[in-house]
């Protein structure tokens, strides 16, 4: 199916310079610019309140002045002209700037892509699992090729891989887009009212921004984590890899094998590994631990990300689609990150286990959450 082909294609692409940036860029800002971890922390949660904002109200917006295959053009684009701002400016807080532009564009492919999908499986009746497992894909090979280059010519390679990256974002981009994407959407009148009053959201998006932004230690601290456990450059890409390598079998069969298991019931097991997880590498320094708990990726994310969608499928109108994905990407995937970054960056700063020992106490109410909404039967 060509629509299948076109949204695995680029899922690949852009989770290759996704999977370079997110766990990358502190590392790079701080062996490249020679920040502190505290003051990189400070530049990545200015960029993840800033997209918190742009995924919030710009992409809705932009939504309904473009269709989402001309969007697929436009921000690879200007992501990518805001991307090599990065290499010339040297300042904490010229570096600041240039990551609030940054995050006005880029962060936004994220809530496009999903949007692209959701309204695929809609239209074409497209396999969601399927293509977000190339997606998945993508930031493993991502990941393999950073660690290779960090290897060989140091934490500097992260800027010309990401650059590459986005080369190739830019040319899957230009593909000719499925015909459901070249429709406008128009959106409802008081689209944000409409979708917070949909049946469950507001608990299903309080679940989400809290596991989500539980992540920012990983995303943010991982790479340095590990290299403070004397592990190789070389080797952290194959041990962050282990992550999502769980996330790409998962995604693979989630389909089939949670066809029926209710909304519900996936959020409580997510908080529940959630907790297991950044408790188990808070408590344990340990590279074996580190690595035993990459395998818990595919439920504190993939399980997170697929409920969400399914519920989304399930619950939310079709106009409502790209403002839902935004307030998702906006407060899950942004507000709470940015929150928990700053924080965790403090914590980090006295001890290492306090970061992550932080996001499991942040995702204990995920729990209960769940719980009501199964007796409730929301989703």
């Amino acid at each position: 199916m060509k629509q299948q082909a076109w949204l695995s294609t680029n899922f690949f692409t852009f989770f290759f310079t996704w999977g370079v940036f997110l766990p990358y860029w502190t590392g790079w800002l701080v062996f490249e610019k020679d920040l502190s971890v505290a003051s990189a922390s400070s530049i990545i949660a200015a960029g993840l309140f800033a997209r918190s904002f742009s995924t919030l109200f710009f992409f809705p917006e932009l939504s309904k002045r473009f269709s989402l295959a001309q969007l697929m053009k436009i921000l690879p684009l200007i992501s990518t002209a805001l991307l090599l701002l990065f290499i010339p400016v040297q300042s904490f807080f010229g570096l600041m700037v240039v990551m609030i532009l940054f995050s006005l564009f880029y962060p936004n492919m994220l809530p496009m892509m999903e949007s692209n999908a959701s309204l695929l499986m809609r239209t074409n009746n497209i396999n969601y699992g399927r293509s977000r497992s190339w997606g998945s894909l993508g930031y493993t090979v991502g990941l393999i090729v950073i660690g290779i280059t960090t290897a060989i010519w140091s934490e500097s390679s992260i800027m010309v891989v990401m650059v590459l990256g986005c080369v190739m974002m830019i040319t899957a981009s230009f593909r000719s887009a499925p015909e459901a994407l070249h429709e406008r959407v128009s959106p409802q009148r008081g689209s944000f009212r409409a979708l917070f009053v949909t049946p469950g959201f507001i608990v299903v998006m309080s679940i989400c921004i809290l596991i989500q932004g539980s992540h920012a230690a990983y995303y943010n601290y991982g790479f340095i984590y590990l290299q403070d456990l004397q592990v190789s450059s070389l080797y952290i890409g194959f041990i962050l890899n282990i992550a999502v390598l769980s996330e790409i079998l998962f995604f693979a069969f989630a389909d089939r094998l949670l066809k029926h298991t209710p909304v519900s019931s996936m959020f409580i097991i997510v908080g529940i590994g959630s907790v297991i997880r950044w408790v188990l590498v808070g408590l344990f320094p340990s590279l074996w631990i580190f690595i035993l708990t990459q395998t818990l990726h595919s439920v504190t994310f993939g399980l997170a990300h697929y409920a969400f969608i399914r519920y989304l499928y399930r619950a939310v109108d079709r106009p409502l689609i790209p403002t839902a994905q935004g307030v998702y990407a906006s407060l899950g995937m942004g507000f709470s990150a940015a929150v928990l970054t700053q924080v965790g960056g403090y914590l980090y700063e006295v001890s290492s286990g306090y970061a992550f020992i932080g996001m499991g106490v942040a995702v204990i109410p995920t729990i209960f959450l769940g719980l009501w909404m199964h007796m409730r039967k929301l989703a």
